[in-house]
């Protein structure tokens, strides 16, 4: 094949996205929480975490392709500018033509990943949240701005401590507890991070204000 065959190929697979679903809500987790967002979830994920609540999300051919250009067109309606890419695993795709439309619609990008593919596309902001069911691409620890570790037990409090010796010194550490273990694991997170401060907390207020 051509390289101009193979730039085209990747230009038209960009163009479309499998789309679960998009809405207008508020950023519940981590260092932008709070924020308006417009979330972008793609279906598809080959990572697989047994706590996930969106397992809706792992199958791709149950969600429709979307134009890249109708995505961003739906963002626009709404008056914040700040959009999150999620999943699923986004990384699974392409995404430098998303995140090019959303700059150029006046759109900063998050993508939430769990860093097991490649990066793509050009980010605002990188939430990096690793998982034991897959490992993460190299690439993604030097650009991580944000290590996000879901604590489901105690053994995870040492697993979040490798991948944060890893990523760069100035990446914001954020510990959250697992949804359905929180009343467990809540009181444990506390202590650790008095104990090791360089660490924050991430809660997902938006369960709590049963928002999207």
């Amino acid at each position: 094949m051509r390289e101009k065959d193979k730039t085209e190929e990747t230009l038209l697979a960009e163009a479309t996205l499998p789309l679960m679903e998009a809405f207008y809500t508020l950023q519940g987790e981590g260092a932008h929480q709070g924020r308006a967002a417009y979330f972008i979830r793609l279906g598809g994920c080959d990572v697989g975490c047994l706590w996930c609540d969106v397992k809706e999300s792992w199958d791709a051919e149950a969600h429709p392709q979307v134009a890249v250009d109708d995505i961003v067109k739906q963002a626009g309606q709404h008056p914040g500018r700040l959009a999150v890419v999620t999943g699923g695993e986004p990384l699974m795709y392409s995404l430098d033509f998303l995140t090019e439309r959303l700059h150029a619609a006046g759109f900063e990008t998050n993508i939430e990943t769990s860093g097991a593919h490649p990066m793509s596309g050009q980010w605002d902001w990188i939430c990096f949240s690793p998982k034991k069911f897959k490992a993460p691409h190299p690439d993604i620890y030097g650009r991580a701005n944000e290590l996000k570790v879901v604590i489901f037990n105690k053994s995870d409090f040492a697993w979040a401590e490798e991948h944060a010796a890893k990523v760069s010194p100035d990446c914001r550490l954020y510990l959250q507890p697992e949804w359905d273990r929180s009343e467990r694991m809540l009181p444990e997170i506390v202590e650790y991070i008095k104990a090791h401060p360089q660490w924050r907390i991430s809660l997902q207020v938006h369960k709590f204000m049963n928002i999207p």
